[in-house]
């Protein structure tokens, strides 16, 4: 069965917005007045700036994903779902990580839930070509994402250097969210040709 694209994009949009809210909620105000009050909370700052990062480079390229698509169906909705899954995990991570000042546990948990997150969105893709065809615009534009393989090849490594050296993992973690950061223009380019 087919069906139209513009629920799963106004629920996945719904979703990370209280995702973005819920970061940004766990930010408890000092009591203090002075910058002495919120210097403790400069990790949990640093914490929510990479999550927010992270949350938008999702919405992003699940919009290009989901305009380049057609139309849904089951399979796509449960890939969907299982996407968002793992992103509402990030502000437990995120909080989790921030408050314990980037202790290794804390750290390799913000790993492990950005490689699921990661694992999930290729599922996501995989699931729409699928549904779409190998020759369609979308599988086209996509190819053989070297990017997302690299992304989640450097969540995986960054997981056991958590307790080794937790500044490596989150070095690995800002790394990845810089690669992303520039646009993946690929199906945008492969949408106006």
């Amino acid at each position: 069965m087919t069906m139209g694209k513009g629920r799963l994009e106004a629920f996945s949009d719904g979703v990370l917005a209280i995702i973005i809210t819920i970061m940004v909620l766990e930010m408890k105000v000092p009591h203090g007045t002075g910058f002495a009050a919120l210097k403790p909370l400069v990790p949990v700052f640093l914490s929510y700036v990479l999550s927010f990062v992270y949350i938008g480079i999702y919405w992003n390229n699940h919009h290009h994903l989901m305009h380049a698509a057609r139309h849904v169906n089951g399979s796509i909705l449960w890939a969907n779902l299982h996407l968002l899954f793992w992103l509402s995990l990030i502000p437990f991570a995120t909080g989790w990580m921030g408050e314990n000042h980037f202790a290794p546990w804390p750290v390799a948990l913000y790993g492990t839930v950005l490689l699921f997150a990661g694992i999930a969105y290729f599922i996501l893709t995989k699931t729409l070509i699928a549904r779409h065809g190998s020759d369609s615009t979308l599988a086209t534009s996509i190819g053989d994402d070297m990017k997302g393989k690299m992304s989640l090849a450097a969540y995986a490594a960054a997981i056991p250097l958590s307790f080794a050296q937790p500044w490596i993992a989150c070095s690995l973690y800002v790394l990845v969210a810089i690669m992303w950061l520039a646009p993946d223009r690929r199906i945008e380019q492969a949408l106006t040709e």
